[in-house]
C-alpha cells in the first residue's frame, strides 16, 4: 500500500513539472541580425563570439549572425549559402536543399518540409532530426551526436540565405514551439 501511494505522489509531481515546462514559455525579443534581416530570439541568448562558431560549425564561411543559448546547446544562426539560383525556381531549390541534407548527415528523419510565406517572400523550410555517427577509432568520438534541426531558405536574386535553428534532439520537446516561433518571425526586407 505505501509503495503504491508512493508511486503515486512520484507520478502526480512528474505530471506537474511536465506541464508546467510546457506552459512555460520563452520570451523572444525582436533582434537585428543585418540591415535587412530580424528575428527574435530568446531573451537569455547572446550571440557566438568567433571561437564558438568555429568550435561547433567549422566553415570557410563566417555566418551573417550566430546566437547560442546560456547553456551552449540550442543556437540560431543565419549565413549566405554558396549555391545561388539565378532563376529563383524554388522548387528546384526545395529539392536541392533535401537531397544536400541526406547527404550531410548519416541519417535525417523530416518532420516537416514545405514552401511558405512570410512577410511578403517564399521560404524553403525543413524540420528534422539529425544523427551524424560516431567514429568507433576515437574513444572521444564514438557516441553519435543527435540533433533537433529547424533550418530555413530564403532564394533571392544574387543570394541565399540560410537560417539555422539545432539543439540537441533529447531537448526537441522543450524547443519545438520556440524554433517554430523563431523561424516565423523572421524577416528580410
Amino acid at each position: 500500500m505505501y509503495k503504491l501511494k508512493y508511486r503515486m505522489v512520484v507520478a502526480f509531481f512528474v505530471v506537474i513539472s511536465t506541464v508546467s515546462c510546457a506552459l512555460a514559455q520563452v520570451k523572444l525579443v525582436k533582434t537585428k541580425l543585418a540591415p535587412d534581416i530580424t528575428v527574435s530570439l530568446p531573451k537569455d541568448w547572446r550571440p557566438m563570439d568567433g571561437l564558438d562558431f568555429t568550435e561547433r560549425y567549422p566553415s570557410v564561411r563566417a555566418p551573417i549572425a550566430a546566437y547560442t543559448g546560456y547553456e551552449r546547446l540550442s543556437d540560431f544562426s543565419v549565413n549566405t549559402s554558396a549555391t545561388q539560383w539565378p532563376d529563383a525556381d524554388i522548387q528546384i531549390a526545395q529539392k536541392f536543399f533535401k537531397s544536400s541534407l541526406m547527404n550531410l548527415f548519416d541519417r535525417v528523419e523530416i518532420i516537416s518540409e514545405g514552401i511558405r510565406e512570410q512577410h511578403g517572400k517564399q521560404f524553403i523550410y525543413f524540420e528534422f532530426q539529425s544523427r551524424v555517427n560516431g567514429n568507433r577509432a576515437n574513444e572521444g568520438l564514438s557516441d553519435p551526436v543527435l540533433r533537433y534541426v529547424y533550418q530555413m531558405y530564403l532564394v533571392e536574386a544574387g543570394r541565399t540565405l540560410v537560417f539555422s535553428f539545432s539543439c540537441p534532439q533529447r531537448t526537441r520537446e522543450q524547443w519545438q514551439s520556440t524554433a517554430a516561433a523563431i523561424m516565423k518571425s523572421v524577416k528580410v526586407d
